[in-house]
């Protein structure tokens, strides 16, 4: 049977993706680049601006022969994007630092719409103001953490500027590797091999092989998962730089990276995703109108597909994980009655590590103190879970037991259909 939750839910999280218990950490990307600039990374001059006044007064600055005006927002597709100002582009070029006050005044403060934002757009609070450098050839490279090496790996091409994944499919031949020792770390020899399979030339080689062992230097010091430039560029003028940057953070490294998390932006997150990180829960909505209470991603995705096989909609994902807490049992119980479109609720939970007894104390005072509406289905099967049905069945509220998925599935189906 085609199962469109599990389908919707492999879109979410790709193979190879990992669905951490905090939502990924956000970068502007002026931030990405003061992290790179404070690294020693060569990147555009720039300077960030809240207001048109100060964004001019950069312009002036910067004293460039052509400067970048770009909005920060997450989306990407900026340089294609509209604003509800009618200004059309959130990337904008010139060579007159006079006219970036008055495009800054038509970009801060008002919603810009692209292919990744929501129909309404995302609204600018940002602009960052930049030298424009002409580029003469761009190439692809980046650092990432590979599990088939136990670590570290460069992964560079001389074909940048594009989806690096069109490159691998189509020409693989100039997709080059270095595997790099923790103990060591970038060798000379290797940074000098990359920047010349990079195609750099004379001193260009050189320069491309101080820039590479300094972004491995950023990579440490970040704790980074990743760090990807596309493009790092040479310039007519024989410099080296890194134009556009994408860098990866280790989640688990947040309580020595205080400063770099503190920089997270969540403005354009969905609130509710959000709320649910604070309480270490794992929360997705969907448009359905059947609310999923689960501890597991697998197990989320097979509730969603069951539900969706016997004729219901899903109207979330939310993991519990592993280590919960009462609390947090209250926390999504607040999470899913808030959403207007829930009309039922499905508790589907198989005990490990999970303590269903927990679970079970969790159920009953969420349901006393928020007074549910809506109909509940428990399915329990685990740790504690004789002792965790005698809490529920002795709470005297109004909560349907299921036996297995299935018949907790068909119960929470049906109880929307009466």
């Amino acid at each position: 049977p085609h199962f469109p939750a599990l389908v919707s839910a492999k879109r979410m999280f790709p193979r190879g993706s990992r669905l951490s218990s905090r939502r990924w950490l956000n970068l502007q990307e002026y931030q990405s680049k003061k992290l790179m600039e404070q690294s020693g990374v060569a990147v555009q001059r720039f300077y960030v601006a809240d207001t048109a006044s100060e964004a001019l007064e950069a312009a002036k600055r910067l004293n460039a022969k052509e400067i970048v005006l770009k909005a920060q927002i997450l989306a990407g597709g900026r340089g294609k994007g509209v604003f509800d100002s009618g200004l059309k582009g959130g990337v904008h070029l010139t060579k007159d630092p006079t006219v970036v006050g008055d495009l800054a005044k038509k970009m801060l403060g008002f919603n810009l719409s692209t292919k990744q934002t929501p129909k309404e757009g995302v609204k600018v609070k940002t602009v960052m103001v930049a030298e424009a450098l002409d580029i003469t050839r761009e190439t692809y490279f980046a650092i990432l953490m590979d599990r088939s090496c136990n670590g570290p790996v460069m992964v560079g091409s001389p074909q940048g500027g594009m989806d690096i994944e069109e490159v691998a499919a189509s020409t693989p031949e100039l997709i080059f590797k270095e595997v790099i020792d923790i103990f060591e770390g970038v060798r000379e020899d290797q940074a000098l091999r990359m920047a010349s399979n990079l195609g750099f030339k004379g001193p260009l080689e050189r320069q491309a092989a101080d820039q590479i062992k300094k972004l491995y230097d950023l990579f440490l010091k970040v704790d980074a998962t990743q760090v990807e430039v596309n493009p790092l560029g040479e310039t007519p003028e024989g410099q080296v730089v890194c134009f556009d940057a994408k860098i990866n953070f280790d989640d688990n490294a947040e309580f020595r990276q205080k400063a770099v998390f503190a920089m997270d932006d969540m403005s354009e997150s969905d609130p509710t995703e959000s709320e649910a990180a604070k309480w270490d829960l794992k929360y997705i909505g969907l448009d359905g109108n059947i609310a999923c209470f689960v501890n597991g991603a697998g197990l989320a995705m097979a509730t969603c597909d069951i539900i969706d096989l016997h004729g219901g909609k899903p109207a979330n994902f939310l993991d519990l994980g592993g280590g919960v807490q009462e609390r947090q049992v209250y926390e999504a119980f607040k999470l899913l009655t808030a959403d207007p479109k829930v009309e039922a609720i499905l508790v589907n939970i198989f005990g490990g590590i999970v303590n269903c007894a927990i679970i079970a104390n969790g159920i009953t005072k969420a349901c006393r103190e928020l007074e549910l509406k809506v109909p509940l289905v428990v399915r329990l099967e685990g740790t504690n879970v004789q002792e965790a049905k005698r809490i529920l069945a002795e709470s005297g509220l109004p909560i349907t037991s299921a036996e297995n998925l299935d018949d907790a599935a068909k119960k929470a189906v049906a109880a929307i259909k009466k």
